[in-house]
């Protein structure tokens, strides 16, 4: 089994410059509470990275061998700071059109140069 595992998710955000420009604000070093930065290395994510053209947005997370996603969202269920960032960030993000009911949509991974011959 690998050590880490990518995963790479995507959301859009509210097409309107202000709300852009204070989601990104709200990603810069040292802005995202220290609770919910905690939260997210207690789950054996390894890396979060977030990117963005125009109102769509990536995410890319490396996992390791301990990440387990229906233990992580019962953690952060009962994390208020948690609860109160994802709250925050909702604010921010619409769902893309083919998942009304959700946000950060799982991508499948089409190609990797890795595997070709």
């Amino acid at each position: 089994m690998p050590q880490t595992q990518r995963k790479c998710f995507a959301v859009d955000l509210h097409d309107e410059d202000d709300k852009i420009a204070r989601y990104k604000a709200w990603h810069k070093a040292g802005a995202v509470p220290a609770a919910v930065t905690a939260a997210i290395r207690a789950d054996d994510i390894r890396e979060l990275e977030i990117w963005c053209v125009g109102d769509r947005m990536f995410l890319l997370m490396e996992q390791g061998q301990d990440f387990d996603p229906v233990a992580k969202a019962a953690r952060d269920k009962d994390n208020a700071d948690v609860r109160a960032w994802d709250a925050l960030m909702a604010s921010f993000q619409k769902p893309l059109p083919f998942a009304p009911d959700q946000t950060w949509v799982e991508m499948e991974r089409i190609y990797a140069l890795s595997e070709q011959p």
